[in-house]
């Protein structure tokens, strides 16, 4: 018998943890603004050190497959900071975070955390819908001087206006689904 796949451990546990929900009748607004009768809550998983883990594992394994020579990583706020932080901690290297606009209190700060210009990037985003706000952190860190080398997730629902929004910014993103993790984890 095969060994499941990162996504489909990963899969089960988010079911196990019920970070899966499901509300036909009440759908859920996305960040986005779409509605949906399903919502995927990630955060629950930082309650569950095993999940957490195989999180973890996961998506330093796509920053290491794709993007081996790393300065920052940058979570996305909020369900990013988290998982980007444990990354960040797991490959031993800096960490910031993107808010979707600049605070408009205190340093008035979009980007917070140590970063400088030139620095080459990875986003960690806990998943992809239509990537508008993953986009919109990629945008904050390229205009102050970031070279963005990509973006990992744990899923994406697989719309085709991600797919289309990233490849006309010539960003790639990985999540778990991605056939290599097939082949590494």
């Amino acid at each position: 018998m095969l060994e499941p796949t990162i996504a489909e451990s990963v899969a089960s546990m988010l079911l196990e943890v019920k970070a899966v929900r499901l509300s036909p009748d009440k759908p859920f607004k996305w960040a986005s603004g779409w509605n949906s009768p399903i919502y995927c809550d990630n955060r629950v998983t930082l309650s569950h050190p095993k999940v957490r883990t195989a999180i973890k594992n996961g998506l330093s394994a796509i920053v290491q497959a794709f993007w081996g020579d790393v300065d920052i990583i940058a979570g996305v706020a909020t369900a990013g900071i988290a998982q980007g932080a444990l990354v960040a901690d797991w490959l031993e290297l800096p960490f910031c975070y993107v808010r979707p606009e600049p605070k408009k209190h205190g340093m008035g700060n979009q980007i917070e955390g140590e970063f400088k210009a030139g620095q080459k990037v990875v986003v960690i985003e806990d998943l992809v819908s239509t990537g508008g706000s993953s986009l919109k952190a990629i945008e904050a860190l390229q205009t102050a001087g970031a070279e963005v080398l990509g973006m990992a997730a744990i899923f994406t629902y697989g719309f085709e206006i991600a797919q289309k929004s990233f490849a006309e910014k010539g960003l790639r993103f990985y999540t778990f689904e991605s056939e290599f993790l097939h082949i590494i984890y």
